[in-house]
């Protein structure tokens, strides 16, 4: 079995180049609302979470940028119980034993003891503004966010993440030791990354 683990600024495209790689090496892919979904249905449930694990069902989950935004608000009651969760539910993607790439929820840390290959992207402050505005274009203009908006969003999801990193790991997100690859999108085409990414992947996992 081979894990990666990629760690990831919000708007650096780590989200599509996680994507990316899974289509280019055929792995199971797993991303926050995928997560979320099983936690909401499945709640502590381990038997039930690896049956729906093993039958794919989260494949039917939509993914969406903005969704993200939804969970900026900090409860530290609810971010523990969901904390918790998801320790279950990533347990559980790793005991299937399937080579795949699960994206954010600290999930290096969690699954640590699997020795997942933990990759970590990230992209200079514009960079993430202009790839997250470029996506505000594609949606109705009505529905829109501003540039003000945005960055602001960006913000606190760095700062909520960060929190989360801090209360599992007692580290700061910045610390790249708890990597063991850091890739900087600025300046690239993503899929242009996926391929040597990829390779890069492989590479490492012979070692």
């Amino acid at each position: 079995m081979r894990i990666i683990t990629l760690s990831r600024q919000f708007g650096s495209g780590g989200r599509e180049l996680g994507k990316r790689l899974s289509d280019r090496l055929g792995w199971d892919y797993y991303d926050r609302e995928i997560i979320d979904a099983l936690a909401e249905s499945h709640g502590y449930a381990p038997e039930f979470i690896k049956r729906s694990l093993a039958n794919h069902g989260w494949q039917n989950v939509q993914l969406t940028y903005r969704n993200s935004f939804s969970h900026l608000l900090y409860n530290p009651g609810q971010h523990t119980e969901l904390l918790v969760r998801e320790r279950e539910i990533l347990k559980g993607i790793a005991e299937l034993g399937n080579d795949c790439i699960i994206i954010g929820r600290d999930a290096d840390v969690i699954l640590e003891a699997y020795h997942p290959f933990r990759i970590y992207v990230c992209a200079d402050l514009q960079a993430r503004l202009d790839r997250c505005m470029r996506h505000e274009k594609r949606r109705p203009e009505s529905e829109q966010l501003t540039e003000k908006q945005i960055l602001r969003n960006i913000r606190r999801m760095d700062r909520n993440r960060a929190l989360t990193r801090e209360i599992l790991t007692g580290k700061s997100r910045g610390d790249s030791s708890a990597f063991d690859l850091t890739v900087n999108t600025t300046g690239w085409e993503v899929h242009r990354l996926t391929e040597a990414l990829a390779d890069f992947c492989l590479a490492r996992f012979e070692e």
